[in-house]
Parts: structure tokens; sequence; C-alpha cells
């Protein structure tokens, strides 16, 4: 007599997800695409190690929904880039997989038609090619790590990684970091703690054992060598912002005291702009001055930028989309993001010598 089933009781199907190799298959990397992939890492490394005085800039859509709309932003962002050469250094922002508090949309992986089909098998090639084309525009890619396993399909693409302030203090994103190829971002908590932050750095930088995927797609045991360059990203939280200079110098003190270099990183959005993107410009412009009057442990800033100002809901009808405007948080639009970055790399240029002697 067969026994009761007592498994898979909640699951209604089991779709084929096309391995990593059959991806990567479909969607080859370039060696021009590889070169900006390198370069871009070298880089962020050489400013985490302080052999590069400038400081970089993740800027970009809070996420991807229009391929098209995305690439109009990265040309625009490349011309920008090589502006700014001199004094920054700009990675341009993809993140195709949103957490949600509870519910919606998850993101271009997840859900690329936005029409509830989770088509994700396509939706992890077409990730793959539009970051493909962004590193063949030019520019360096940055991006949230959130499935575990998503890395092993376009992991070769990417120069950042952030590991966001709801996953910071797992243990399953802690090993995923510390086996990843780039630097690595670990933002404080919603609640606006830098323990799980801080301690996130600490566990990626050491070796660790556990289950994932090969390029095969086999279930694998994945055993790493630990992330030298894992960093704090402050982002605010618990009400309240934590870019000014008396957090970021407990943020120093916390990352000291645990015996990690102090390299930290301002998201000028999210709880430090109270999720209004009109005050991101004034959080870059306290950052700047920060740097000027001698901070030398903030290297980084992020940005969350798009063709056009705020964000709209997804409406049924896909083609009344705006185009160049985010379907997540609000963003501050191009013409600001110009401003932005000129005037911080205006202001940070005379001083650059100053940094790069201490």
């Amino acid at each position: 007599m067969p026994h009761a089933q007592t498994d898979n009781l909640n699951i209604a199907a089991f779709d084929r997800m096309p391995s990593p190799e059959e991806i990567t298959r479909a969607v080859p990397l370039s060696d021009a695409a590889a070169k900006v992939v390198l370069e871009g890492r070298r880089t962020l490394e050489a400013i985490l190690d302080r052999k590069d005085p400038r400081v970089f800039i993740v800027v970009g859509p809070c996420s991807i929904h229009d391929p098209v709309a995305g690439l109009d932003y990265a040309r625009r962002l490349k011309v920008l880039a090589d502006e700014v050469s001199d004094t920054l250094v700009l990675v341009m922002r993809v993140y195709f997989e949103k957490p949600r508090t509870s519910t919606g949309w998850k993101g271009y992986i997840n859900d690329p038609h936005m029409d509830d089909s989770f088509r994700i098998d396509e939706g992890m090639e077409k990730a793959r090619r539009f970051l493909l084309d962004v590193n063949e525009i030019g520019l360096p890619a940055g991006t949230e790590a959130l499935d575990p396993i998503a890395p092993q399909y376009y992991g070769d693409l990417i120069s950042w990684t952030a590991i966001g302030a709801r996953t910071s203090e797992s243990q399953t994103h802690r090993e995923m970091a510390s086996g990843l190829s780039t630097p690595v971002g670990f933002k404080n908590g919603t609640d606006g703690s830098l323990d799980a932050a801080v301690n996130g750095v600490l566990s990626a930088s050491h070796p660790h054992s556990f289950l994932g995927i090969n390029n095969q797609g086999q279930s694998s045991v994945i055993r790493t060598r630990g992330n030298a360059y894992g960093h704090v990203v402050l982002r605010g939280g618990g009400g309240r912002p934590n870019y000014d200079s008396v957090s970021v110098s407990l943020a120093e003190k916390a990352l000291t005291k645990a015996k990690l270099p102090t390299n930290i990183v301002i998201d000028c959005s999210h709880s430090n702009s109270w999720k209004n993107p009109e005050y991101q410009p004034l959080v870059m412009r306290d950052v700047t001055h920060q740097i000027r009057e001698g901070n030398r442990s903030i290297v980084g800033l992020m940005i969350e930028s798009n063709i056009e100002a705020g964000n709209q809901p997804i409406p049924a009808d896909l083609s009344q989309l705006r185009y160049g405007c985010s379907v997540t948080d609000a963003c501050v639009d191009w013409a600001t993001t110009e401003t932005m970055i000129r005037e911080m790399r205006d202001t940070l240029r005379p001083n650059l010598s100053l940094r790069s002697a201490g």
C-alpha cells in the first residue's frame, strides 16, 4: 500500500529552467564586454584599496523594466562617465530583482512581460542580454543579488554587487557574497542599525561552503574563498537618515572595531532622502562637502535616477507606460542627474590630490 504524499503539497508545477550554461551559450560574453567588466572591478578594488582617489557612483533606474529606455539611459550615462572620469567613476545601476515588503511586481527577471505570466526563463535571458549591451556600450554594471542562484546566470557581466537592507542579515546572502567575483556593498538594516551590514562584511570575507548549482544546473556544494572587498552602504532607516558626518563617524568606528577597512558608500535614496527623490541632490551635496573637508572613508555613492522624474503604477494596458519613468521607487530625472554629478566633480576635482595623499 503506497504511503501518503508528504512533500510538494503546495507546489502547482515544476517548470524546467535552462541551466546557466544554456543561457550563457544563447547570450555569450564578448571580448569587449569582458574587458569592461574586468576594468570596472579592478577600478573599484583600487578605490577600496585607496590606490585610486576617485569616488564611484552607482547610478541608474530603481529597476529595469523597458530595455529600450534602459539602453537609452546607458548611452547618456556613458557620455557623462567619460566627461567626469578624472574625478568620478560611474557604474550603471542595473536592478532586475525587486524585494517586496509584501506583494508587487518582483522585477524583470521574475516577470519580464509585466503580466503575471512569470516567464523567469525568458526574463533571465533578456536580463543577460541587457547587461551584455550595457557593458558593450562601455559602462560597468552594478546590481542587487537577491536570488542566490541568479549570479550563476549573469555574474560574469557584473562589476559591483549590493546586498539589500532586507537580506544583509541573511546567512544565505552572506555565503553567496563570499563567492562573488565583485566588490559587495552590504546595506544597513531597514531599522537603520549597522550590525547586520558590518557582520555581513565580516562573514563574507571568510570562506564558506553551501548548497547551490553549478553552470550545468546541477545541485552542488559550493566552496568559496571569501570576498576581500565587502563594504558598508548607509541607506538610512528607522525613520531617519544616516548620511550625516556623525552617522558616518559611527560607521567608521563600528568597522574599525570589527577590524575591517573603513569603506563606506552612501545611498542618496531610500530613507536617506525620506523616499523623496527631490532630496537626493541635497544628500549628495552634504556628502560631497564631507569628502571635500577631508573624509576618506566615503568611497562611493548611490543614486536612483531615470530619464523622467518620479514613478508610475503599472497599467493594465502596458502601452500606456510612460517612457523612461520608474515603475518602482521614484527617481530624479536625467537633467538633475547630470547636474548632481557635474557639481560633485567640480567640487572634488581640486581636492583629489589631497585625498590620495592620505
